[in-house]
């Protein structure tokens, strides 16, 4: 059954990424990790859905969401970015396959970050800490790097950032692979979340096959 959310404030996170607050339906129940496919509440703009997913806890009073704007798509995240408190939005039942499966390594590229906003929040609002968990974020630059003072800022959380496209930063390096990934993730050890582009998921999942991890201990989730 679709849903309509008011939007209540909508504030920038990076230069194309808005974190965005809508009042939650009663009775509205969702799982950390899972996404929703949304639609713009305008004419002409109703079937368009795309999936987003929720970065709020389901204990909260709201449902949240950070969404990157693609402006030169001419397309929903583009008309998302222009919406206003007291428009609306239409959402249908929350799907997805990530879910928090205990401690491990968490592997995004770029807003595929997004599931594992609440799913480690929600570990840290239960256990304190995230204690056994790393974050492993690429992105093209810095200034990319969705939420990274709450990442950095998270208990526990060891985070590797890693940035593509600019040679001046620290953080420079190639993209997520084996050799990384050989570095940083140990076989057995914990789950394997993986969130990206469908080519990154896949080189990705061949890369952590290839250095012993079992395809019962990866957790994938596509994102486009």
């Amino acid at each position: 059954m679709p849903h309509t959310l008011t939007l209540r404030s909508i504030e920038p996170v990076t230069h194309d990424t808005n974190h965005y607050v809508f009042d939650k339906p009663d009775g509205f129940s969702y799982t950390p990790g899972q996404a929703v496919d949304l639609a713009l509440d305008r004419d002409d703009w109703r079937e368009e859905k795309r999936p987003f997913t929720f970065t709020s806890l389901p204990h909260e009073e709201t449902l949240e969401f950070v969404i990157k704007s693609y402006p030169d798509h001419d397309g929903v995240t583009e008309q998302l970015a222009n919406l206003k408190p007291g428009e609306t939005v239409l959402i249908d039942e929350p799907w997805g396959a990530i879910a928090d499966k205990g401690p491990g390594w968490f592997i995004a590229g770029g807003a595929g970050v997004t599931p594992f906003i609440a799913v480690l929040r929600q570990r840290l609002h239960q256990h304190g800490t995230l204690d056994g968990s790393t974050l492993i974020f690429s992105n093209k630059t810095e200034r990319d790097i969705i939420l990274r003072d709450t990442f950095e800022g998270m208990t526990g959380l060891t985070c590797i950032f890693v940035v593509t496209d600019q040679p001046d930063s620290p953080l420079c390096g190639s993209e997520i692979g084996q050799e990384m990934l050989s570095e940083h993730v140990m076989p057995g050890q914990g789950k394997v979340y993986v969130c990206g582009p469908d080519p990154m998921l896949d080189d990705i999942e061949k890369a952590l096959k290839e250095i012993g991890v079992s395809e019962d201990d990866i957790v994938m989730e596509e994102f486009d």
